[in-house]
């Protein structure tokens, strides 16, 4: 294969990029044998049919078959913040037919507010690649007269003696912390009431069983249009596109919470470079569609794909974030 007077150093090197050559093969060969087959590639999605995250995995997987000629099935292991969904992905077969489509609380949060979460992001996840941020925000109900955050603080002071509950898609989530940091800035008793995912929490909002909820801008935004609810306040360091006449947190005088969260697609540690390549190309396609990049707007998303060493440069960011603010609150993992 190579010659004898070759230098042992150089022969080392040689095969070890032979050998990386095959392995570069095998993954797109296995990935069009998949194809070949039919075989769908499945796209984990953490919450339930019909939640935001749950749209916007459809809205991708529909135009992703075309990408990749393959069928792509969003598949929803609903349940703990998406941790059910975050287990399967530690369990699949690193070979390029189950990805995981997560926001930042599965990824970035979890692991540091659940004791055993059955899975480590650093040492069990690949990261494929991102392709939006988003803004959690704070929106109050059409029961609740306030039509600003000031008008909320003094609504819950005059008329409900300084006390009131906020509802949040999961415990111990950003949106409880965000719960924590508005009680202490202003000084009311407020307190979290974890739901399991947004779609609950918004169904007690629209029938007034809540006054306020904190949750992402896609879960709020229709209803928000429509008059149902009314976000008062959004974290970010700038105003949302959507919501301009709604200020940021960081207006309001709250620091570290510039930092967007983010949404991107994850792949089981050891799935083969090519395989993650070639995912990452066809999402970066799909998100260049017009009609793609609208809907995804609409839904209350900043569409911006990131490639993959870009994306897990945002995660470790904003994990050491809010591992900080964690740390701060005195949290203890439960």
């Amino acid at each position: 294969m190579f010659s004898s007077r070759m230098p042992r150093a150089s022969r080392r090197v040689f095969t070890l990029g032979l050998a990386a050559a095959v392995a570069a093969m095998a993954g797109f060969a296995g990935l069009a044998q998949a194809q070949q087959a039919g075989a769908p590639i499945k796209l984990l999605v953490g919450f339930p049919a019909g939640a935001g995250t749950d749209a916007i995995a459809r809205t991708l997987a529909e135009k992703l078959k075309d990408q990749l000629g393959a069928p792509v099935v969003v598949e929803n292991r609903a349940g703990a913040g998406g941790q059910i969904a975050a287990q399967a992905l530690k369990a699949a077969a690193p070979d390029g037919h189950t990805l995981f489509l997560s926001h930042d609380h599965s990824i970035s949060i979890l692991p540091q507010v659940v004791k055993n979460a059955g899975f480590n992001p650093a040492t069990d996840f690949v990261p494929v690649a991102g392709f939006a941020t988003f803004a959690n925000v704070l929106a109050v109900s059409g029961g609740t007269p306030a039509k600003s955050l000031d008008e909320y603080l003094k609504w819950v002071r005059t008329q409900r003696g300084g006390k009131d509950t906020i509802g949040v898609p999961a415990p111990a989530s950003i949106p409880e912390f965000l719960v924590k940091m508005i009680g202490t800035k202003y000084k009311i008793d407020v307190q979290a009431a974890p739901y399991r995912g947004s779609a609950p929490m918004t169904a007690d909002m629209l029938g007034n069983q809540i006054s306020a909820g904190i949750a992402s801008v896609p879960d709020f935004i229709e209803n928000h249009r429509a008059g149902k609810v009314r976000i008062v306040a959004t974290i970010g360091n700038k105003r949302q596109a959507l919501l301009p006449q709604v200020p940021t947190f960081t207006e309001l005088g709250f620091a570290n919470l510039e930092d967007l969260p983010y949404y991107g697609v994850f792949a089981p540690v050891g799935t083969p470079q090519p395989v993650i390549d070639r995912f990452g190309d066809a999402l970066a396609k799909v998100l260049a569609m017009p009609d793609v990049k609208q809907k995804l707007t609409t839904m209350g998303l900043t569409v911006a794909y990131e490639p993959q060493g870009q994306f897990a440069g945002r995660v470790r960011s904003y994990t050491q974030t809010w591992e900080g603010i964690i740390k701060a609150s005195g949290f203890t993992p439960q």
